[in-house]
């Protein structure tokens, strides 16, 4: 469905009913961005959609402008795949695929679904970006069809978890156990804030939690920057960390030998 044939707004300038229910069905939604060389976000180069909306108010994160879902782009999935099968031999060739991310994409679960059908009908290795927190709204079949997971495990500490994103940990350990059940490759991601997220009990359990996942492939400690600052600014946001030191790369590899000293496999240097 392209988008010239879907009108989006309506005469009072808010998504038409149309537009909503291909939102619904996933045959629509709004993306914030996309990359069609990305070498960070899963193996080889990649396309790389951000897809906008996301529940969490991490205060280090970077693109605060995705977490309202109506700030992005109306777009089709059959526009997205397009774009993206123009780059499909080149990244089949260089071993890479198709990634969605955000924001949150299972925000927009039908969405990140069908966009990921879609690019494996192309021969694209898929991979979802995800901090798990909504990752109940994928059915087991749904799971199966997607390669790769890059979870974002913010934190393993509950009241550490609810400081650094303003929701509980317990539905994103939920599903990364359910990941480990159905043996769905994943990798981890940990993003290392000083004064926030890099208290040694909550690394250690992080650690721990992750050493008794049989299906993860990769781990990434991701050191806090200052990057992002000025989008908040920008948006008019509260930025609470400007005093927050960036974390250095000895603080990194320290929590990194954390982890390989719980029996962590593959923990990315």
């Amino acid at each position: 469905m392209a988008n010239h044939q879907l009108r989006v707004l309506d005469a009072h300038g808010t998504p038409s009913a149309r537009f909503r229910a291909a939102c619904e069905a996933g045959e629509a939604g709004y993306v914030h961005s996309h990359e069609n060389g990305s070498a960070f976000d899963g193996p080889g180069l990649r396309y790389v959609l951000w897809t906008t909306g996301c529940l969490m108010r991490c205060p280090y994160c970077h693109n605060p402008d995705t977490w309202n879902t109506l700030n992005g782009k109306a777009s089709t999935v059959d526009e997205v795949l397009t774009d993206a099968a123009r780059f499909a031999p080149f990244l089949r060739a260089a071993g890479g695929g198709f990634t969605v991310s955000g924001g949150e994409p299972l925000s927009q679960d039908r969405f990140a679904v069908r966009l990921l059908r879609g690019a494996r009908g192309l021969g694209l290795h898929t991979a979802l970006d995800t901090n798990g927190f909504l990752g109940r709204r994928l059915s087991d079949d749904e799971l199966e069809e997607i390669d790769l997971f890059l979870l974002d495990i913010k934190s393993f500490l509950p009241g550490v978890h609810r400081r650094a994103t303003g929701v509980e940990v317990g539905p994103v350990l939920d599903f990364a156990r359910r990941l480990d059940a159905q043996q769905r490759p994943a990798w981890v991601r940990f993003v290392l804030v000083p004064g926030l997220t890099d208290d040694a009990e909550n690394v250690a359990g992080l650690a721990e939690f992750v050493a008794s996942l049989g299906n993860v492939e990769r781990v990434q400690v991701l050191p806090f920057h200052q990057m992002g600052r000025f989008k908040w600014e920008k948006l008019g946001l509260d930025y609470t960390l400007d005093d927050t030191p960036e974390a250095t790369a000895e603080q990194a590899e320290a929590v990194r030998e954390v982890f390989r000293a719980a029996r962590v496999r593959h923990v990315a240097a």
